[in-house]
């Protein structure tokens, strides 16, 4: 099956897709901020540069997106029908480095937690990822 965009067009979809400040993460920060966290972004000298840093609580918060990271949801399972093979290949090596990002975060005593897309789309389902955060 052939792609329904130009190759120009498709460029220009991909490279719109946000690493930071993306509305998951922006409603992630909108709790913690709410429940009186407080919290720095994106530090550089950190494995994988977390998307949430919690210096107090010595915890680094993900926030991943399902397609992208391959969550087990149905945004998670889906696979693209052109070049199967590509994303096979980009998709689980973000899932490889995740894994070694998270393994070198604890063993530098910090404490990881991860945050699916699909769990911010739910007010209930967002305090459950970050049940072990807030007690």
């Amino acid at each position: 099956m052939t792609d329904v965009h130009t190759p120009e067009q498709r460029s220009r979809n991909m490279a719109a897709i946000r690493d930071r400040n993306t509305k998951p993460e922006m409603r992630v920060r909108l709790l913690l901020h709410s429940l009186g966290f407080r919290f720095r972004l994106h530090r550089k000298d950190l494995p994988g540069k977390p998307d949430i840093i919690l210096p107090k609580y010595r915890t680094a918060v993900f926030v991943h997106g399902c397609f992208w990271h391959c969550h087990a949801c149905r945004w998670g399972a889906v696979t693209p029908k052109t070049r199967p093979e590509f994303w096979e290949e980009k998709r689980g090596g973000n899932v490889t480095r995740d894994q070694a990002n998270k393994e070198a975060l604890e063993a530098t005593g910090w404490r990881v937690l991860t945050v699916w897309e699909c769990e911010t789309r739910q007010p209930n389902a967002l305090l459950r990822a970050l049940g072990p955060l807030i007690g």
